[in-house]
């Protein structure tokens, strides 16, 4: 019997330690394997997922797991949790940030909150077909978007899907006014809550779970959903009509986490990433053979199914085009103008049925919001053009391209925007220092160049003749002594902090002869890296050193660091500053600091001025309305949109002068065009064979942010 006993007690041994062998192991366990394992044990990893183990989604999951332990030759093995096993969406998500997941595939809703951009497959109508979003997701905006996720210490490796949504109603739908008071029900979303009250229904946030009952009981009136939900759900027992209209998608992002998949031999990473990109295709096309399926189903239960035809679809897209523009700042303007860029491409055989202009700007960046306000201010101009009859006889649009402040990046934009043979012309972006690198091959290609931000002096007195740049903008020879003027006025020294780049040489240049005409010591030149770890040490010298007044000229980035730097001070003195802050969303960010700090800064016009030019207020209400603001909303780096729009209706009157898309003939009529009355400034005229620069000093403010984030006059 002891024997016996004692055999049993070895088995069992022996079978809870292989059991033991086999579960997840923990992050420092992974984290601990750094080495290539290839001749030790197999790495065991965990792959979690929301949906349950009889879908498209884990039937695809498992495929993957049995594909990478084939590849990696038993190396590698993933288990596979389906059905929110290992936690909710939220639970697993931050699971898998903090490494203590592997693997992940969650819809990208649940992501949108840490990376809005991810909303990009939510708007509604926006692509043309199915098979544009795949080629988009596959495509660099997809590639774009997965870049994001390092944000969050995620690695994107692809995009699975748990199918498009369709609407369901208990009245049918067929266009957009049949929405008109109906109250649907939507997951908790402003982009898309938007989307079914701009069509006149009352969105009602409802959890998914009691979509059901919220319909059985009459509380809303419709909804919409893939169909792997609406079937699963039930929700067609209590649906009278299904409408297919595939007008948005509802998409999984596959991710690793950052800590774990830096564990991993290279040879392992790329068995990852390549199986899970190659079981995409597998996975969306189980998804839709398994549609077939429900909608049959779905039928057979009494409901009437409807499917769009194109001039239906069309219609919406009409309807809910405005969705795209009011978040295009959220979705990100690198996503929306490659999406456009690519589509501009697909129909290369039609692109002489329109002329281009070029946007080359960051979009990406510490620069992107003046990047988007750019492209709005050309927008909304381009919509004007338009709308009487364009230009030569044909529509004007604008092809946008994402250099991210990378110079290389922007010389390479400009070679494939000169290659299109519609190009007429291309407007920078807010970056000196990018500009200033692009100047031999705007001139080598003989492209002219609108300038609606950028304030370096070289970009217009330069050595390239005939010059092909023309600004719309204040320049550094206006700005710095316009600052170093009020700075001196102050008490105390004064020091002038320059960010080390072509932008902060050409203040340097301007103020060099003014300094040397004070009193020695009045004013210091302090130079600053981008990024620089030493700011706080820098701020602290100059303030113990009686510092008096700070005039900054620095992009949103290091700005922020600057006045944070500065509320810490016991005794905060001010900063004057240029407008590169005003680039990007300051304001959020550094709303405790600017409590502390008197900040302002330059502009050159003032929304909220009522001295301003007649035409600003009609400018601003196109400008509500077309990207659906609220009357007191913030605009966004308002003078970048003012200065595009201006200097985009000076570029049309030196087309339509030229009477020629010749890029030769149109620099020529830039220089020679006769008055027009623009936001800014009456232009009389704006720009002459020896005079590139169309602004004064005389539209200098100094401005300042109020408590809600506007941008009011400091003076």
């Amino acid at each position: 019997m002891i024997v016996c006993l004692l055999l049993a007690s070895i088995l069992l041994s022996i079978w809870w330690l292989g059991r033991g062998s086999t579960q997840p192991k923990s992050a420092a366990a992974l984290s601990a394997a750094k080495s290539d394992p290839q001749d030790g044990p197999a790495r065991e990893l965990r792959l979690g997922l929301n949906i349950a183990a009889d879908s498209a989604l884990h039937a695809a999951a498992l495929k993957f797991a049995e594909a990478v332990e084939t590849r990696s030759k038993g190396k590698l093995k993933i288990a596979v949790f389906p059905d929110q096993q290992l936690g909710s969406d939220d639970q697993m998500l931050e699971m898998t940030r903090n490494g203590t997941l592997d693997l992940l595939l969650t819809p990208t809703a649940k992501l949108s909150s840490a990376i809005p951009a991810m909303q990009y497959a939510d708007l509604p109508f926006y692509f043309t077909s199915r098979e544009e979003l795949y080629a988009m997701l596959d495509g660099e905006p997809g590639q774009i978007l997965l870049s994001k996720l390092k944000a969050i210490d995620l690695i994107g490796l692809t995009f699975w899907e748990n199918g498009f949504k369709q609407f369901t109603a208990n009245t049918p739908i067929r266009k957009p006014q049949d929405f008109a008071r109906l109250r649907i029900r939507t997951m908790k979303s402003p982009l898309i809550a938007d989307q079914f009250s701009s069509l006149g229904a009352q969105p009602i946030p409802i959890d998914f779970h009691a979509t059901y009952k919220a319909l059985a009981d009459g509380a809303v009136d419709g909804q919409e959903n893939p169909l792997v939900a609406i079937h699963g759900m039930r929700l067609h027992e209590v649906q009278k009509h299904l409408t297919i209209s595939n007008h948005a998608y509802l998409g999984y992002v596959f991710s690793a986490s950052k800590r774990v998949f830096e564990t991993l031999s290279p040879e392992l990473r790329e068995i990852i990433q390549r199986t899970a990109r190659e079981l995409t295709l597998w996975e969306r096309q189980e998804t839709a053979r398994r549609e077939v399926d429900f909608i049959a189903k779905i039928r057979a239960a009494g409901v009437d199914i409807y499917t769009l035809s194109p001039e239906e679809r069309q219609r919406f897209r009409a309807a809910m085009a405005p969705i795209a523009d009011k978040f295009a700042f959220a979705v990100g303007y690198d996503l929306l103008a490659k999406t456009e860029e690519l589509r501009f491409a697909q129909q290369a055989p039609r692109n002489d049925d329109s002329y281009v202009i070029g946007l080359d700007a960051d979009l990406s960046a510490g620069g992107a919001q003046a990047g988007g306000a750019i492209y709005r201010g050309m927008q909304l101009a381009v919509d004007e053009i338009n709308q009487k009859g364009g230009l030569l006889g044909k529509p004007l649009r604008i092809i946008a391209l994402d250099h991210g402040a990378n110079p290389q990046i922007g010389r390479q934009n400009l070679e494939r925007l000169a290659q299109m043979p519609s190009l007429l012309a291309v407007m920078g972006g807010m970056h000196t220092a990018v500009i200033s690198d692009e100047l031999s091959e705007i001139h080598r290609l003989k492209l002219p160049f609108l300038i609606p931000w950028a304030a370096g002096q070289g970009l217009i007195n330069h050595q390239y003749q005939p010059s092909y740049t023309f600004r719309v903008s204040i320049n550094d020879g206006q700005v710095a002594p316009f600052l170093l003027e009020r700075a001196i006025k102050m008490e105390g020294r004064v020091a002038v902090l320059l960010e080390r780049s072509a932008w902060g040489r050409s203040n340097e240049a301007v103020l060099k002869p003014l300094i040397a005409k004070l009193p020695a010591g009045k004013v210091e030149i302090v130079w600053l890296d981008a990024g620089d770890p030493n700011i706080n040490n820098k701020i602290d010298a100059l303030v113990s050193n009686g510092l008096g007044a700070l005039v900054m000229v620095a992009n949103p980035l290091e700005a922020r660091a600057i006045v944070q730097a500065m509320a810490r001070q016991s005794k905060p003195v001010p900063i004057l500053s240029h407008w590169g802050l005003s680039g990007g969303d300051f304001f959020t960010p550094m709303r405790s600091a600017l409590q502390k700090v008197d900040l302002r800064f330059v502009q050159s016009i003032l929304i909220s001025d009522g001295r301003a030019h007649p035409k600003l207020g009609k400018f601003l209400t196109r400008y509500r309305e077309r990207y659906s603001l609220a009357p007191d909303a913030v605009i966004p780096s308002p003078i970048g949109s003012v200065h595009a729009y201006d200097l985009t209706q000076l570029f049309a009157r030196a087309v339509s002068q030229a009477k020629s898309a010749d890029r030769q003939a149109i620099r020529n009529a830039l220089e020679s065009l006769s008055s027009y009355g623009g936001i800014l400034r009456d232009y009389n005229p704006p720009f002459s064979a020896e005079q590139h620069d169309a602004l004064e000093r005389n539209l200098l403010h100094l401005a300042r942010f109020n408590d809600r984030g506007h941008i009011v006059l400091a003076e």
